[in-house]
């Protein structure tokens, strides 16, 4: 291994020794011999198969396993629209594997695409503690012996997993719909995006090129948070090997599909391979996530999500953690919003595969057991059809295209360019991969507003003038719920390639779509909580560093501290489209450094 990887490892196995210690322990005793459901009375059991149908003798048999399925699908989604149809086909793989499915439950799929920019973004990141909840109760009712989970997107992939973890005792494997085929190539999208920013597009011609983007069912095809949901858990190792980045609506979709079904039969409890979720999703995984994250220039989401699912199998990691591994490991892809290329041209270049085998042979990647049986080695290897029959070969030895895919020895940079920022202003996260080396500092006053619109409205009335740093705060999970401010992305380009230095520093979001303009993000605590982001005023002098990994605010140190932090108003965010619902959440939510989970914390045995 890689020094500083085992070195990362070791420090966060330690850090969470009793934590974790705890948490296996709780799901050992959850463990039951036999059939989930034989612990039913008959009165329960009789509910639990009343409907089956054809299934109804075998479950009142207590004769086999018993598989749940729960499924994030929509149609107005379009990752998530063609698992429609997953579950007639796995109970099809599973009477013929001689077991039997049952769909559990339903969770919620917010499309952030939808939401993008819109009032309702203040529900996306505690819809992940939703769907953890809704995941929770589709697996309470004690009829499974494994799980099949179905989602793609932002939020519902951590709280897929998050739910799952919590019944770490069950098998569970994660089955994906796969991208959308290539639409209008991403630098054109961002190219029109821009000029309507300026007024040099009309609203018609914005909309075309969205729509000649978004234009069928699968995955958005940039490398946001749902793709890099995808790769993370290819290296953890909850897949079928390859199983990522195949388009919905192909044989070999379906294929993966009832291969995945076949194998969580296999690993119940009930036979000789059994596979709980819970063991293996250990401290080597969650290092492995954050690898793939930093080789692959993957979602700043993910240092909020990572440490929410780590903290759910009683792993503790934070920030700085991620900052050490990615400075250690090379940055292997160009993927929009790094590069022109979307994940289908990744894929066809080698996809993860290649990058799986590249971290292996480097040792940044530990070899770890995956949900398969075999090993992360085997994971790296490619899906095909030879006629009917489903097979798995090598990824091509070399890149099929160097200016999307690259190997260890030649990388596009030393680096993943995911960092942690520290300074008189708290702690932060900063993406760099995108950002040209001459734009990742700048020394300049703060403009400081309280909303994106605000923003907005100074941008159009000719307002943003010079050079400045961004500051836009109450933000956070506590104020707002941590909408992303994507939307800025746009604007604050427009200003960079007007030749102004600009840079964003806000207790948001940016997403997996924060692209060429340097943004520090996640600013830890927030300022509805008394942080130090709350203490700026406009024309302080700024720093942010993006290759020191310091952010600080150029004011005399007794007046700062003296200084007191501004009073955020959230009286506008309490009510409307849903947000009333969720004013527990944010009452109790964590830190972004600590998950930002609107359940107080992912909570494990202490």
């Amino acid at each position: 291994m890689h020094p500083t990887i085992q070195r990362a490892t070791d420090r966060i196995a330690h850090r969470s020794r009793a934590t974790r210690d705890a948490y296996l322990q709780r799901i050992a005793n959850a463990r039951f011999d036999g059939p989930a459901r034989q612990r039913l009375s008959c009165g329960n059991l009789a509910h639990g198969f009343a409907a089956s149908g054809a299934d109804k003798s075998q479950l009142r048999g207590h004769r086999g396993v018993n598989l749940g399925i729960v499924s994030a699908y929509n149609d107005m989604l379009s990752a998530h629209q063609p698992l429609e149809n997953y579950p007639a086909l796995i109970k099809m793989a599973a009477r013929n594997a001689g077991a039997t499915a049952q769909f559990a439950g339903g969770v919620p799929a917010m499309c952030d695409g939808v939401t993008q920019g819109r009032t309702s973004m203040e529900l996306s990141l505690f819809s992940r503690d939703a769907i953890a909840m809704a995941t929770g109760i589709a697996l309470s009712h004690e009829m499974f012996d494994a799980a099949l989970l179905l989602g793609v997107c932002d939020k519902i992939v951590p709280g897929l997993l998050i739910g799952a973890l919590a019944f770490g005792h069950l098998p569970v494997i994660f089955v994906p719909a796969g991208p959308m085929t290539s639409g209008l190539p991403n630098n054109e999208k961002a190219r029109i995006r821009q000029a309507y920013a300026e007024g040099k597009a009309t609203r018609e011609e914005l909309l075309d090129a969205e729509a000649a983007s978004y234009h069928g069912p699968g995955t958005c095809t940039f490398y946001g948070t749902a793709n890099s949901n995808q790769m993370l858990l290819e290296m953890m190792g909850l897949h079928m090997p390859g199983t990522a980045f195949v388009n919905p609506g192909t044989a070999l979709r379906d294929a993966l599909t009832v291969a995945a079904t076949e194998r969580a039969c296999a690993i119940t409890h009930l036979g000789h391979e059994y596979t709980p979720i819970g063991v293996l999703v250990d401290e080597r995984a969650i290092v492995n996530a954050m690898v793939g994250l930093a080789a692959t220039g993957g979602s700043t989401n993910h240092a909020i999500h990572l440490v929410a699912i780590a903290r759910a199998a009683g792993i503790l990691i934070d920030w700085s953690d991620l900052d050490e591994i990615s400075r250690a490991t090379p940055l292997l892809t160009r993927i929009y919003p790094n590069g022109g290329a979307d994940v289908n041209h990744f894929h066809a270049a080698g996809g993860m595969g290649f990058v799986i085998r590249e971290l292996l042979a480097a040792g940044l990647a530990h070899n770890l057991r995956c949900v398969h049986g075999g090993d992360l080695h085997a994971q790296g290897t490619e899906p095909f059809l030879d006629g009917l029959q489903l097979c798995w070969r090598a990824p091509p030895e070399r890149s099929l295209d160097e200016d999307v895919l690259r190997g260890t020895a030649h990388p596009f940079d030393s680096e993943g360019g995911l960092r942690c920022l520290t300074g008189n202003l708290g702690r932060a996260v900063v993406k760099v991969s995108a950002v040209a080396p001459a734009y990742r500092k700048i020394a300049a006053p703060a403009k400081v507003f309280d909303s994106q619109d605000a923003l907005l409205f100074a941008f159009k009335a000719g307002e943003l003038t010079g050079d400045f740093v961004a500051v836009i705060r109450g933000q956070g999970p506590r104020a707002n719920g941590m909408p992303e401010l994507h939307k800025l992305t746009p604007t604050l380009a427009v200003l960079q390639d007007r030749g102004q230095r600009v840079a964003l520093l806000t207790d948001g979001r940016m997403s997996g779509a924060s692209g060429k303009v340097l943004a520090a993000i996640h600013v830890s605590p927030e300022a509805y909580a008394g942080g130090a982001i709350a203490k700026i005023r406009e024309g302080d002098l700024m720093i942010i560093d993006g290759d020191a990994g310091t952010m600080d605010a150029q004011v005399d140190a007794l007046t700062w501290a003296a200084r007191p932090p501004a009073q955020i108003d959230v009286a506008g965010n309490q009510q409307g489209v849903g947000r009333e619902l969720f004013a527990l959440m944010r009452q109790h939510a964590a830190s972004a450094e600590e998950g930002g989970s609107g359940l107080g914390e992912t909570r494990v045995e202490q």
